[in-house]
């Protein structure tokens, strides 16, 4: 698969994290708890790290939040999760890093949203005195303009200067053009107030994808700041991932993006690491990173009237996710394991071919049994009601060869 050329950027330190051009696309996520809530918080944390979120940022709205989140990360710790905790601030963030220097110095970054503070006004003490706490803490910061709450005051400048050309751009080339210029005259101001260049991401967040696409090819091609990445609210369900696929993946190609996240809605209720897994997806299928094994499995026809493949891929799924806390740790590249589950033998026995383990069950009429190749070549063929135990059995079997601290032909020399 051919190398995408990454945009050259700074590196920024996000506590244990790099962003960057020279550092791995990072994923992050947002939790949804009150983050007042001490224990919820740190559960929801503790579960979106465990998907593989490298970042999570919390709400720090209000005295309560600000007062937990010491707390919160003190217990992460205690937990052995050291993902750095960023803190989201809109309006009264001056206020709570300064009245709060526990949670200024637990944070492992600031999130600041020009629009939302004094940026643009007859003064800039609130976003000043926010870049004073980042510099006093030695903290990076994001500048993250939304186009929900632009600086007014750019905006209204901009369209009227607009308006005075002879030939008046679009209302929307001209709100692209206050996007990126909010951020990067932001990112100034931070660094004339004595941020260093190198604690500085920026993003542009907007909810349409042909418009993150283009703030964001605006924003690369004018700056060496990390980007983020993100559509600021996805949507839901199938709306939310295909819409946040869309946007990045044209942007991820082209090398632009060194941290993403996925806004998606859930469900009442619903698991917030669906966000964390979509985002690892999108970068998996482009080839950028790998984070689990990837099943291969045929969409079923009329030559597979029965449900066994079907099953049988969601159980291998499942049980790939459900193994992969341990695997990832005892072994080292198994992210990179490719498997196939064919559901007749039509494609079957190719596409099993062409991964590291592959299974082609039978399909309807066919003979009833699943041939298995292994690298290429048949290893053996399964037949009666042990399939699943019988393939998870060859899949384990195969991830200790390959993937173990020692190969079965080094454990062999070592026996003789």
């Amino acid at each position: 698969m051919p190398v995408i050329q990454r945009r050259k950027t700074v590196t920024v330190r996000i506590g244990n994290v790099r962003v960057g051009s020279e550092a791995p696309v990072a994923v992050q996520s947002m939790t949804n708890t009150d983050t007042a809530d001490v224990p919820a918080t740190i559960q929801q944390v503790a579960a979106l790290a465990a998907a593989g979120s490298e970042l999570v940022r919390v709400t720090v709205n209000n005295d309560d939040a600000a007062r937990a989140v010491p707390y919160i990360v003190e217990g992460l710790a205690k937990a052995g999760i050291h993902v750095p905790i960023i803190g989201d601030f809109h309006y009264n963030g001056h206020i709570l890093l300064k009245k709060y220097p526990d949670c200024a110095k637990a944070l492992a970054k600031y999130r600041i949203n020009p629009g939302n503070v004094s940026i643009g006004r007859k003064d800039d003490d609130n976003f000043r005195t926010m870049i004073e706490c980042a510099i006093e803490n030695d903290k990076p910061v994001r500048i993250g303009v939304n186009w929900g709450s632009l600086d007014q005051a750019l905006l209204t400048r901009l369209m009227d200067e607009n308006s005075r050309r002879p030939d008046p751009l679009d209302a929307r080339d001209v709100m692209m053009e206050a996007m990126c210029r909010s951020a990067l005259d932001s990112a100034a101001a931070a660094e004339h107030y004595g941020l260093a260049h190198d604690k500085i991401i920026i993003s542009g967040k907007v909810s349409g994808v042909r418009d993150l696409i283009d703030v964001y090819e605006m924003l690369a091609s004018r700056c060496d700041y990390p980007l983020h990445l993100g559509l600021t609210e996805a949507g839901m369900g199938m709306k939310g991932i295909v819409a946040s696929t869309a946007g990045l993946a044209p942007l991820l190609l082209k090398g632009i993006g060194d941290t993403i996240r996925v806004s998606l809605t859930p469900k009442p209720g619903g698991d917030r690491t669906e966000e964390v897994l979509t985002a690892q997806q999108i970068l998996q299928s482009l080839g950028i990173r790998s984070f689990t094994p990837q099943v291969t499995a045929c969409p079923g026809c009329g030559r597979t009237t029965s449900t066994f493949f079907q099953e049988l891929a969601q159980q291998i799924q499942n049980y790939l996710r459900d193994s992969m806390p341990v695997w990832r740790q005892r072994y080292p590249g198994v992210e990179e394991l490719k498997l196939a589950v064919m559901g007749c033998v039509v494609n079957g026995p190719g596409e099993s071919k062409h991964a590291n383990i592959g299974i082609s069950l039978p399909g309807t009429f066919e003979e009833p049994k699943a041939p298995v190749y292994v690298d290429g070549r048949l290893l053996t063929t399964l037949r009666g009601d042990t399939i699943v135990e019988d393939f998870k059995r060859i899949l384990n079997e195969y991830v200790e060869t390959r993937y173990g601290s020692r190969s079965a032909t080094e454990e062999l020399v070592s026996a003789h």
